[in-house]
């Protein structure tokens, strides 16, 4: 798969992935909502809620580079072809979890989210020293440490990004992933109610875990080609 394409259809999950953005982030936005300066104008506001996301996809972007990278390096010592096919399937049942996760059929990952945890706790004392979130600086800062919240939808597409065995096709991966939760995530903050109704919605569930299961299947129809 090109770079572009990856590009495109991880933005695609990230955007099928918004019904599981809204359970899994919308204390931590709720909370940066409640940080902010109370009776400050839109526009201010907006400035701080987009600084808080550039922050979070920077770090989906830098996970990506890593992952990518590190893969790449490991490719060496392996076969390349079986080697990276191997790490797309794996990338693939992990989009496949995903969708299931989303639809509500298979809450496998949320024991993956529980995992990591711990160190979200860890980095609670860096989060406190950051509050009052009042300029776009200290909301960049706060984002980029809210890159880094367990989450089964980052997990899965890292796994992606680590089968593109590249940090620049891996950085662009979880970018486009972070520019398709972008939408929901702002109206989170800019507290659209309309918008989170029609996400948090059985049917729209349905459809994007389908999607994602979908996309799943033929990621790994296309690492099974490589192995033959």
């Amino acid at each position: 798969m090109t770079g572009e394409y990856q590009f495109f259809a991880a933005v695609l999950v990230g955007l099928m992935g918004a019904a599981h953005c809204f359970g899994m982030c919308g204390g931590i936005v709720g909370a940066f909502s409640q940080a902010m300066p109370a009776h400050q104008p839109l526009q201010s506001r907006l400035a701080l809620l987009f600084a808080y996301n550039a922050g979070r996809i920077g770090s989906y972007a830098l996970a990506g580079a890593l992952v990518g990278g590190l893969a790449g390096a490991l490719g060496a010592l392996f076969v390349v072809d079986s080697y990276l096919a191997a790490l797309q399937l794996a990338a693939a049942g992990m989009l496949v979890l995903m969708g299931l996760y989303i639809a509500q059929w298979l809450p496998l990952l949320a024991h993956l989210e529980r995992a990591g945890a711990p160190l979200w706790r860890a980095m609670a004392p860096l989060r406190q020293r950051l509050l009052p979130i009042h300029t776009p600086p200290r909301a960049l800062l706060a984002g980029t440490l809210w890159g880094w919240l367990p989450c089964g939808l980052v997990y899965s597409t890292l796994t992606w990004a680590l089968a593109s065995a590249s940090a620049l096709e891996g950085a662009l991966i979880m970018l486009g992933f972070g520019l398709g939760t972008l939408p929901a995530l702002v109206a989170m903050g800019a507290a659209a109610d309309k918008l989170a109704q029609i996400i948090r919605k059985k049917q729209i569930k349905l459809l994007s875990g389908l999607v994602l299961i979908a996309y799943g299947g033929q990621m790994a129809y296309i690492a099974l080609n490589q192995i033959r």
